[in-house]
């Protein structure tokens, strides 16, 4: 692993360990439940039997739900206590899923064509070049193989919506503070994640390292490995008229998180 990697490991490694929502494994879980987190649209059709990859998707979640339904797992990620809540949750409902430490850009401990879905939660934005995660994604689905990642929306990365919700909603905006630059290393503006406590209070832990990536550079650097798009979705809120300078009004006025389906063509 590189400087980067064992940074964004040490970093993770305290945020599990403060049971950040990330970190807390999926515990009451149904099929119907499994299936709705993992693919509320259904690109996927049957999981049963599909040989997954959770890339850099550990904490006992993904990996949990696509168990459930009868898939054979594998999760790769940087954190040994996240991997762990991963084990924990497959023995919870008794199953078993095989974890592997490492890098998301470097996939090559595992043989080509060797998955039929890689599933990657959001964590694409803490590495620098999307290009060397798309390839290294490529080389291990199989043809025809479904790749899956979450990723910040780079038009609202920089919005600074812990100020503008601890603060009077007074101008009724939220205003976008930062150059739109593809690459540009958020985390350098935002260096601290607020986690709250089993008891209620609050603390800050350092962030991992996250880079913006522009949508041109996700779209384009998918067409260049030759991937088909499938679908895009946005993360936005449902709930009826939010409260001003709310998390559900932030959702209700932009969209945070986008998700891409993309299909591995022969």
């Amino acid at each position: 692993m590189d400087e980067l990697a064992k940074y964004n490991q040490e970093r993770w490694e305290e945020l599990a360990k403060a049971e950040v929502e990330f970190a807390k494994p999926w515990l009451e879980l149904t099929p119907k439940r499994a299936r709705e987190a993992i693919d509320p649209a259904g690109v996927m059709g049957v999981v049963s039997g599909l040989d997954i990859l959770c890339l850099a998707a550990s904490g006992g979640q993904q990996s949990a739900a696509f168990s459930l339904l009868g898939a054979d797992v594998m999760v790769y990620d940087l954190s040994p206590t996240q991997l762990a809540n991963d084990r924990l949750a497959a023995e919870h409902y008794g199953h078993s899923v095989a974890t592997k430490m490492g890098d998301m850009r470097n996939l090559s401990s595992f043989a080509r064509a060797a998955f039929d879905v890689v599933y990657q939660a959001y964590s694409i934005n803490f590495v620098p070049d999307v290009e060397k995660v798309f390839r290294s994604v490529k080389r291990v689905l199989r043809p025809e193989g479904l790749y899956r990642f979450e990723f910040a929306n780079p038009f609202t990365m920089t919005v600074d919506y812990e100020k503008w919700s601890t603060e009077p909603w007074d101008e009724g905006a939220y205003p976008l503070m930062h150059e739109y630059k593809d690459g540009f290393e958020t985390s350098t503006i935002y260096p601290d994640w607020d986690v709250q406590g089993e008891e209620g209070e609050w603390r800050k832990i350092a962030s991992p390292r996250e880079f913006r990536h522009a949508l041109s550079t996700l779209v384009n650097g998918l067409v260049k490995q030759g991937y088909t798009i499938l679908a895009l979705d946005e993360t936005t809120s449902s709930e009826v008229d939010p409260e001003p300078g709310s998390w559900q009004h932030f959702l209700a006025v932009t969209a945070p998180y986008i998700t891409i389906w993309a299909r591995r063509e022969a």
